[in-house]
C-alpha cells in the first residue's frame, strides 16, 4: 500500500513568493501554466475549507454536471432544426420530419407542466367544506334590483393550508362519577370516534408511507414527533408496520400474480445491506445452505434488491424483493405463476447475464440507454464519433415520444419505428462497423468497448424494431429503484430478512399506486379498514380498481 502523502502548509505570501522565482528562470508560457496550477490549488482549498461545499460540488466542478441529455452532452447546435439526424444518417419519414420541423419552429414553446399555480382540482386529499349564503338560496329575489331571481352558479373556492405532526394524537378524557356510599363509579363511554385501538389504520398507513416511500427512518422521525409532543417510538413505529404488513399481504401476493401476466416485464437490481447477512466487519456473508433452498447459489455474498416493473392492460406493477438472489432469479419466481397458455412476455434489462429468467422463455430487449451511456462517459475524448451516435439515437427517441403523444397501438408503433427510426438505425449499424473495421477507432479504448458492446447486442437493443410493444430502455425500472436506493441512503440496511421483507411489501404497493396515479396512504388505508374482504378476493383490490370495484367513490 503507497504512503499517504504529505499534506504541506502553505500561506499565500509563500506562494507568490515562489511564482516570482519561477517567472524569473522559465519561459513565459510554462510559468503562467504554474501560475494557473497553483491559483487552482488555492481555489480548490477555500472551497474545501468552506463548510458549505458538498462532495457533489466538488465533483461538478471537477467533472462538470452529470446529464446524459444530447443537448447537454453534445450542446445545441443552431445551425440545423432540432429534429434533423446526424451527418450522412437516414431522415426519418415525412411524419417524423414534419413532427421535428413544427417543434422547432416559432421562438414561443408551450408552458412546461408543473408549473404555476395549483388549482383547487389539485388538492384531491383536501376536506372540503360547503358553506351555504347565510340569506339567499337560488329563487329568490335579488337583494339589489329587487326585479330578478338569483340561481345556483358554479360554487367559489377559497385554498387554506394547515400544518400538523405527521401523526397527530386525540386524548379522550372520560368522565368519572363515584359514589360516596357503596363505592360504585361511573366512566362515560368513549365516543365511537375513538375506535378501538390506539394506534388506528392511517397511522400505519403514514408510517410505512414515510419510512418506505419517502425515506424517513423510524429514528427520524421519532425526534420530529417528540420535538411535537407526540411520542412515537422507533421500536413501536417497526410494531405498527410489522403488524400492518399481516394485513397488507394478500393485496401484495396479488400483485406478483398481476404482474406475472404482463405483456413486458423490466428487471434490475440494486445493492442492499441486511445485517443478519452480513459478516462482524460488515461484509455479506458466505450463503449457506440453510439461506436459500436455491443450491446453485451456494457461497454467494451478495444482497441486491431487485425491482420487477411489469405492464400489462395499460396498467403498471412494480416489486420488490431484497436478499440474495439476482434480479432475474427473482423475475423467474414471478414468472413461475404466469398462466401457462400465455406467450412469452417481453424482458427487458441490461445484457448482464444474472438478469435473465434462467430456464423459464422471455423474449429478451436490451435497454438502449444503457449502451448509449458507455458513449456519453467517453464523449469528452472522443466528442466526434459519439455526437454521431448521440444524435442518431435522439431520432429514434424523438419518433418514440411522438408514438406516445399520438396513442399508437403497439402495432401502430412498430409499423412507424420501421419506417422512420428503421433507416436511421440502419446506417447508424454500418457506421458502427466501419469503425471497428476500418480501425478508426482503437479495439482496446473506451470507445472500442462501447462499440462493441453495441454491435454485440445489436439485434437485443433494436428488438422494437420487430417486435411490438418491446420498450426502448429499461428507464421505468431504474426509476423504482430510486425507492430502494432512498431508502439505503436514509436508512441505511435492513436488520433482519423478516424487515427487507416488511419494507419490499410496502415499497410495492406504494410504488404501484404511484405508478397508477392512485392515493398510497388511501390504498392501504383502505387494505387494513377491510382486510378479512381484501383475504377473500385480493384482485378486487388492486390500485386501478379498489375503489371502483368496492364503491368508494372518490378518495376524500
Amino acid at each position: 500500500m503507497p504512503n499517504a502523502l504529505e499534506i504541506v502548509e502553505v500561506d499565500n505570501t509563500r506562494l507568490e513568493d515562489v511564482l516570482r522565482r519561477v517567472e524569473q528562470t522559465l519561459e513565459e508560457k510554462d510559468a503562467a501554466l504554474i501560475r494557473a496550477v497553483f491559483k487552482s490549488y488555492v481555489y480548490v482549498t477555500d472551497l474545501m475549507e468552506d463548510k458549505n461545499t458538498s462532495i457533489r460540488r466538488l465533483r461538478e466542478l471537477f467533472f462538470g454536471q452529470r446529464t446524459e441529455k444530447t443537448a447537454a452532452v453534445v450542446g445545441r447546435q443552431t445551425e440545423k432544426p432540432e429534429g434533423t439526424p446526424p451527418l450522412g444518417a437516414a431522415a426519418p419519414t415525412e411524419v417524423a420530419a414534419g413532427e421535428a420541423t413544427l417543434a422547432a419552429e416559432g421562438d414561443t414553446a408551450p408552458a412546461c407542466p408543473g408549473h404555476g399555480r395549483n388549482g383547487a382540482d389539485a388538492y384531491g386529499g383536501a376536506t372540503r367544506v360547503d358553506v351555504r349564503h347565510p340569506s339567499l338560496t337560488a329563487g329568490d329575489a335579488c337583494p339589489a334590483c329587487g326585479q330578478g331571481t338569483v340561481y345556483e352558479k358554479p360554487a367559489g373556492v377559497v385554498v387554506r393550508i394547515t400544518g400538523q405532526p405527521p401523526l397527530a394524537a386525540t386524548i379522550y378524557q372520560l368522565q368519572k362519577l363515584r359514589c360516596h356510599l357503596c363505592g360504585q363509579v361511573f366512566t362515560a363511554a368513549a365516543p365511537a370516534a375513538a375506535g378501538d385501538h390506539k394506534y388506528d389504520a392511517t397511522a400505519g398507513s403514514m408510517i410505512g408511507l414515510l419510512k418506505y416511500g419517502s425515506g424517513l427512518p423510524f429514528n427520524r422521525l421519532e425526534g420530529l414527533q417528540g420535538h411535537l409532543e407526540i411520542p412515537l417510538p422507533a421500536s413501536t413505529q417497526w410494531d405498527i408496520v410489522h403488524a400492518v404488513a399481516a394485513n397488507l399481504a394478500p393485496a401484495f401476493d396479488e400483485l406478483i400474480q398481476q404482474a406475472a401476466q404482463g405483456d413486458v416485464l423490466h428487471n434490475d437490481d440494486t445493492t442492499v445491506k441486511i445485517l443478519a447477512l452480513m459478516d462482524k466487519n460488515g461484509r455479506p456473508g458466505a450463503l449457506t445452505s440453510t439461506d436459500s433452498e436455491d443450491n446453485n447459489a451456494d457461497e454467494r455474498r451478495g444482497l441486491f434488491t431487485s425491482g420487477v416493473v411489469a405492464l400489462r392492460d395499460g396498467h403498471k406493477v412494480a416489486l420488490f424483493f431484497s436478499g440474495r438472489r439476482h434480479a432475474g432469479e427473482n423475475l423467474a419466481e414471478v414468472l413461475k405463476r404466469r398462466a401457462a397458455e400465455l406467450p412469452p412476455p417481453i424482458q427487458m434489462c441490461d445484457a448482464l447475464s444474472r438478469n435473465l429468467p434462467g430456464e423459464l422463455q422471455t423474449i429478451v430487449a436490451y435497454c438502449l440507454a444503457h449502451a448509449r451511456r458507455q458513449f456519453v462517459d467517453v464523449y469528452d475524448r472522443f466528442p466526434e464519433q459519439c455526437r454521431y451516435l448521440l444524435e442518431a439515437l435522439a431520432v429514434v427517441y424523438r419518433n418514440d415520444a411522438s408514438a406516445r403523444e399520438r396513442r399508437l397501438s403497439p402495432e401502430e408503433r412498430l409499423r412507424f419505428h420501421q419506417e422512420a427510426s428503421g433507416p436511421t438505425l440502419q446506417q447508424l449499424h454500418g457506421w458502427l462497423t466501419r469503425q471497428l473495421e476500418e480501425k478508426l477507432a482503437e479495439p482496446n479504448s473506451g470507445l472500442g468497448g462501447a462499440l462493441r458492446y453495441m454491435l454485440r447486442h445489436w439485434d437485443k437493443l433494436t428488438l422494437f424494431l420487430r417486435q411490438a410493444g418491446a420498450p426502448l430502455d429499461n428507464n421505468i425500472c431504474e426509476r423504482a429503484l430510486k425507492k430502494a436506493i432512498l431508502h439505503r441512503k436514509n436508512a441505511l440496511f435492513y436488520k433482519t430478512p423478516n424487515g427487507a421483507r416488511v419494507g419490499d411489501l410496502f415499497m410495492s404497493l406504494i410504488y404501484t399506486c404511484q405508478l397508477n396515479e392512485a392515493n398510497p396512504f388511501d390504498y392501504l388505508t383502505q387494505l387494513q379498514q377491510h382486510s378479512d374482504q381484501v383475504a377473500a378476493g385480493p384482485q378486487n383490490w388492486m390500485p386501478w380498481n379498489y375503489r371502483e370495484v368496492q364503491g368508494l367513490g372518490v378518495a376524500e
